[in-house]
This record gives C-alpha cells, sequence and structure tokens, in this order.
C-alpha cells in the first residue's frame, strides 16, 4: 500500500503546494520546492510516534496534520502538514513502522536517565 499525497493550502484544501508526501511500507519521502528541490527521506522503523494535529479550521476543511517523532538525526519531527485522509495515513504509519521494526529485529528504548548505582550489590 502507498499513500500519495501533497500539501494543500489551509483555506478550501487546494492542493496548490510544491510539496508531496509518498508514505510506503519502506519509508516516508518528502519532496519540496519548484526551482530548488529538497527531498528528505525517513526510514519506517525509525518512526517512534506519530501525532494528528486537526486545528478547527483543517476540520471543516478534512485536513489534517501529522508529526511524526522519529529516531533520524536529520529530522527528529517529520511534518505531513494540511493533508487529506490524515486519520487513515497516520494510522498506516503506526502500524508500517511497527511492521518495519519487526522485520529488522529493531527495539526501541527510551533513556529515562536512570544512574547505575557501582556501589550497589
Amino acid at each position: 500500500m502507498e499513500f500519495k499525497e501533497r500539501k494543500r493550502i489551509l483555506f478550501f484544501g487546494l492542493p496548490f503546494s510544491f510539496t508531496k508526501y509518498v508514505i510506503n511500507e519502506e519509508k516516508i519521502n518528502i519532496k519540496t520546492g519548484f526551482l530548488n528541490v529538497v527531498e528528505d527521506d525517513a526510514f519506517m522503523y525509525k518512526i517512534q510516534d506519530t501525532r494528528l494535529k486537526k486545528s478547527f479550521i483543517e476540520r471543516l476543511f478534512g485536513l489534517g496534520t501529522i508529526v511524526c517523532y522519529t529516531g533520524d538525526i536529520t529530522h527528529p519531527e517529520l511534518k505531513l502538514i494540511h493533508v487529506k485522509n490524515s486519520d487513515e495515513i497516520k494510522e498506516y504509519i503506526m502500524h508500517a513502522s511497527e511492521e518495519a521494526r519487526l522485520k529488522r529485529r529493531t527495539l526501541h528504548t527510551m533513556d529515562i536517565n536512570g544512574q547505575f548505582d557501582e556501589d550497589h550489590d
């Protein structure tokens, strides 16, 4: 499965933007620009969590903003701004990222700043 979506202007949800999102089971690709093009990728196995934000105006026009929290150095937060079908895309990202971690046998752990006491037996 693959989602192809464009960043849309907030009012009326029209795709008058030069930002394209391609989401598949391996990675998220964000391509921006018209004359100067910048393309960013994030592998699914690096996505740790997602958040869906919908402002009042976004809800009026059926849009949403998805924030992906990643373990990537260049983009710790990937934002898919003003996209249609944001609920479905968010759920797809969550399931695809979990499957990608299982395929690669990677484990996401959190550092909770626990100190190891060497004097304790």
